[in-house]
């Protein structure tokens, strides 16, 4: 009888602790309905980079540990990033493509941590850049963010950075988050 007891407790607590969760994930949902990427345009050409990632997050540019629920990069995933002259296209399993014209992009660089993945220094790469607005208020102002990318293959990361910092347009912020805030004491 015990161990029927402590089982219909354990469960009451897990089913909880889902519903929290699923709450929670909606409340973000909501918050971040009108942030998306861009249409995918007709693309000439084949891309100057194109390669194997791990999609990790997409985050407010300054605060890699809040994830944001942008439209076509909520969830995290294997894809592929290819790099074209007109911007940054992200192919995540199970999305949308998303497209970063290069006119919106800030930079790309490394980084070290992002919600739910921290990794070797210089681990990631930090795309920044600014979100597309759907159905916004019309004096509210596009949020610069960070999406995070893991490369499948050594040597890509830098590859990535170097082609899409070739393409930037939009440089404009200073990148106080790829440093990690971890102290050596």
């Amino acid at each position: 009888m015990d161990k029927w007891i402590g089982a219909l407790v354990a469960l009451v607590v897990v089913g909880g602790l889902l519903w929290l969760a699923f709450r929670a994930w909606r409340k973000r949902e909501k918050r971040d309905a009108t942030l998306a990427a861009y249409p995918l345009p007709a693309l000439s050409g084949a891309p100057t980079l194109e390669t194997e990632v791990l999609y990790v997050a997409t985050t407010p540019i300054g605060s890699p540990l809040d994830r944001l629920a942008v439209q076509g990069l909520a969830f995290r995933g294997a894809g592929r990033i290819e790099v074209f002259p007109e911007g940054v296209v992200l192919r995540i399993a199970g999305e949308q493509p998303s497209f970063v014209p290069a006119a919106r992009i800030v930079s790309a660089g490394e980084a070290t941590y992002a919600i739910d993945r921290g990794v070797e220094p210089g681990g990631l790469v930090a795309l920044s850049w600014i979100v597309d607005l759907r159905d916004a208020e019309p004096d509210q102002v596009a949020p610069y963010v960070d999406s995070y990318l893991r490369a499948r293959h050594p040597g890509d990361s830098a590859r990535i950075i170097v082609a899409v910092n070739d393409i930037a347009a939009a440089r404009t912020v200073t990148q106080p988050h790829h440093e990690s805030e971890a102290s050596d004491d």
